[in-house]
């Protein structure tokens, strides 16, 4: 009677422990989602003046109407930089958003300028 109680109790146990592992998978897979942000591209240094160095940012206003910058990763950065650096433009990013810090990082795998 012993080993049939024990033995419920570790299937259960093991159920759970599943269930678990599931839901954080499922969180990783929600965070990879590709997105689209409207907004202004500019540079962070030369418009924005939050930066020491050069670097490619959408800036995005949120519902809260609070503006919300997402820096390019390095190769979007390189890529796209030289078209915004002395004049910011309107228009849209398509990639998926992580986050390092503070900072909010795009993976850019599209710009399209307005």
């Amino acid at each position: 009677m012993r080993a049939l109680l024990s033995g419920i109790m570790l299937l259960g146990s093991l159920v759970l422990l599943m269930e678990g592992v599931r839901a954080q998978e499922a969180k990783k897979d929600e965070a990879k989602k590709e997105v689209e942000l409207k907004g202004k591209i500019t540079c962070a240094k030369c418009d924005l003046m939050v930066t020491d160095a050069c670097a490619t940012v959408v800036v995005v206003t949120g519902k809260d109407k609070k503006d919300v910058v997402y820096y390019f990763d390095k190769a979007g950065d390189k890529k796209h930089h030289a078209t915004i650096c002395t004049e910011s433009k309107p228009g849209t990013v398509t990639g998926v958003v992580s986050e390092d810090g503070k900072k909010k990082i795009i993976t850019v795998k599209t710009v399209k300028f307005d």
